[in-house]
């Protein structure tokens, strides 16, 4: 059985401002989607940052999909 994605990605108060990291890393889920959307090839990201493994791309993306499926009430 495979872990759950989500369980990748962090929050803590004290490190990166409190936004959403990679396990812990200061490696945000906002740099990564930002490069994957310069077009960035998920091999190229893997060899910039040799301690990402595929999952931790994987979850931001998944994360992202989660984030952007919030329904949001009008007042």
């Amino acid at each position: 059985m495979k872990p759950n994605l989500l369980d990748r990605i962090t929050i803590e108060p004290g490190k990166c401002g409190g936004r959403p990291c990679i396990r812990g890393m200061r490696i945000r889920v906002n740099d990564i989607l930002e490069m994957l959307g310069d077009g960035v090839d998920m091999s190229e990201i893997l060899t910039d940052f040799p301690d990402l493994e595929r999952d931790d791309i994987l979850a931001c993306l998944q994360f992202a999909a989660r984030r952007s499926d919030i329904v949001r009430l009008a007042a």
